[in-house]
């Protein structure tokens, strides 16, 4: 068997699922426009700059919905699904992980964004496992906006991938071949790892690395 493993924004996505439900609480009136939005903009930018504080992101970027009820919050999340996500569900993406799947691949998706606004994009895709930042929730199962153990971000994404093949019995060396599909730099350290890295919908910087070392890239969007 081979593993496949999938980023998600920009490489499953044309856009960053994260950011984008961020705009949409601007778009519902949960937070404001020119305060909340601007900031959550400039956490963007630092993403792409690989310079994120992810635990202050995830605190702030679950602020905007972790205060309400929590039936409240997930059928907004519905709502980003259906008038957000769904339109960006691209055939080529699709039948790329179709291809996988057919071929029986184990498959992952790994993605620095957290759990609570990937979990249903991964069942749109039909992947069964997803490895998400996880999010910490009280006795009351509220969120609280921390990080719950090891963040699915940067170097955190190889170790959550041991964490995960150990709950499944296995290891790297028990695959033949092992894929990652990946547009950032962020994910050098997942892309270095793996037996096969594919740069796809690569940034300028990431295209350049995989000019230089051989790998394939990969264009899924126009």
């Amino acid at each position: 068997m081979n593993l496949t493993l999938f980023d998600l924004d920009g490489t499953l996505i044309p856009v960053d699922s994260d950011h984008a439900f961020g705009g949409f609480m601007v778009d519902v009136g949960w937070v404001d426009a020119s305060v909340w939005g601007a900031k959550n903009d400039e956490f963007f930018a630092q993403y792409n700059a690989g310079t994120l504080d992810l635990p202050a992101y995830v605190d702030f970027a679950t602020s905007a919905w972790r205060g309400r009820p929590l039936a409240e919050a997930l059928a907004m999340r519905e709502r980003f699904m259906a008038e957000v996500m769904k339109p960006a569900l691209r055939p080529a993406a699709v039948a790329l992980v179709e291809k996988h799947r057919a071929a029986g691949d184990l498959i992952a998706l790994v993605t620095a964004t957290n759990e609570f606004v990937t979990a249903p994009i991964a069942d749109a895709f039909g992947i069964e496992h997803l490895i998400a930042v996880k999010l910490v929730r009280d006795a009351e199962g509220r969120y609280t906006g921390g990080v719950d153990g090891v963040p699915s971000f940067r170097e955190g994404k190889i170790r959550r991938v041991d964490d995960w093949l150990q709950g499944l019995g296995a290891q790297w060396r028990d695959f033949e071949r092992i894929n990652f599909y990946s547009d950032s730099t962020n994910d050098l350290p997942l892309l270095e790892r793996v037996s096969h890295p594919v740069a796809t919908n690569p940034s300028p910087t990431l295209a350049q690395i995989a000019t230089e070392r051989g790998w394939p890239q990969l264009h899924l969007f126009a």
